[in-house]
């Protein structure tokens, strides 16, 4: 054809080589990438129908119920990241008029809360300032009140750095007669979660936290109670893409010849298997361990610079991503700025109800070494020296 014919010239950046930088990611996520998942998803394409890639999704789901410790039947990873799974796990649970009572104490209780009302859900909120966590008692108080038929909760808050805490939660949700919906994205694989035993009826987390695998890939599951929820719809899911029941016959969950309900993102899932694989080789237990020891050496070297921790209570402190309050007379964009610049490190300012008071600092997956603990409370003893009058 013809090059006259063209008014669109071809974009002149898109003819440069793709330059990008090496960053040591220690913010909120994502996290860096190992080589070995790096390899896992830079393999050639299969068809998303192609038995190997079945079986992968099989190794993916058995991994995913290692990690939630679960033995759901209906476990599986949806195509997209984990504000995708949030959507899917509501937009399933959730039909017109039903009430949902939504605990907020950052922005992820903000988002359901958001994504419930456009669901046509009656939304009743739970609140707790930034940095707190609820107790059973304030829960069963909301139950009591509002009589919910769904409770969302956040395990690990990245936007205010707290771990809240689950135990029983889920007994206490099934006496009123309300399943229990929680968002563990930031901290699957670094803190403690067991959602059979903790009586938790749909869990989801993301890909690009303490799993290092790139975003895209989300890991949900549901148990019994909820799947039989799903059932007893009176409407289909207002989401073809995210609807559970197509979702769970392409992963082999009901029992029934798979069927194409959308062409996966392949490579993805490679990625994503690798990562659970390697959560594997490690071991639950001993990646608790490892993320509760380097958050506990990096709080305490914060307090030794002068800085001071956002969650008050070390109990309810989340492993993956520390929360340190802006120090008095510093701007937040200078630090993170000058530790991009200066020392290739990237650390994040804060989010929804944080913004402008809070650092983040996220040691997760194979970021949470002690290493990189000494190296970022390196660069922040320079940036504070060097952004402001230094007060060290």
């Amino acid at each position: 054809m013809a090059t006259s014919l063209l008014r669109v010239p071809p974009p002149q950046g898109l003819l440069r080589p793709l330059v990008v930088p090496e960053r040591l990611l220690l913010g909120p996520g994502p996290s860096n990438v190992p080589r070995r998942i790096q390899a896992a998803g830079g393999q050639q394409l299969l068809g998303h129908m192609h038995p190997e890639v079945l079986q992968m999704m099989d190794e993916i789901k058995a991994g995913i119920q290692y990690a939630f410790q679960t033995q759901n039947q209906l476990t599986l990873a949806i195509s997209g990241t984990g504000h995708c799974a949030m959507e899917a796990a509501l937009l399933n649970l959730l039909e017109h008029g039903d009430t949902i009572l939504v605990a907020i104490n950052g922005i992820w209780g903000q988002r359901a809360a958001d994504i419930a009302r456009r669901l046509g859900a009656n939304v009743c909120e739970l609140l707790k300032p930034a940095g707190e966590y609820f107790t059973p008692r304030d829960i069963e108080k909301g139950l009591v009140q509002h009589k919910p038929s769904v409770l969302f909760i956040t395990h690990g808050e990245s936007s205010t750095g707290v771990l809240q805490p689950l135990e029983g939660l889920g007994e206490l949700c099934h006496r009123h007669g309300c399943l229990l919906l929680v968002d563990a994205v930031a901290s699957l694989g670094g803190a403690p979660i067991f959602m059979d035993q903790q009586e938790i009826d749909v869990l989801y987390s993301g890909s690009q936290k303490v799993l290092n695998v790139p975003p895209g890939s989300a890991p949900i599951s549901f148990s019994e109670r909820a799947r039989e929820k799903l059932l007893r719809r009176k409407t289909k899911p207002q989401s073809f893409y995210l609807d559970m029941g197509w979702l769970a016959n392409y992963w082999g969950c009901d029992g029934e010849p798979r069927r194409y309900h959308h062409t996966a993102p392949i490579n993805s899932f490679f990625s994503l298997r690798e990562g659970l694989a390697m959560l594997a080789e490690i071991g639950l237990e001993r990646s608790w361990e490892q993320h509760q020891a380097n958050c506990a050496r990096l709080c305490q070297g914060l307090l030794n610079l002068g800085l001071e921790l956002f969650v008050k209570e070390e109990k309810v402190r989340l492993p993956t991503i520390t929360t340190v309050r802006v120090p008095e007379g510093y701007n937040w964009k200078d630090i993170t700025a000058f530790l991009v610049d200066n020392h290739a490190m990237e650390i994040a300012g804060g989010l929804g109800p944080t913004v402008g008071k809070v650092l983040r600092i996220g040691l997760m997956g194979c970021n949470s070494t002690s290493e990189n603990v000494n190296r970022v409370l390196g660069a922040l003893r320079d940036a504070l020296g060097s952004c402001h009058r230094s007060r060290l």
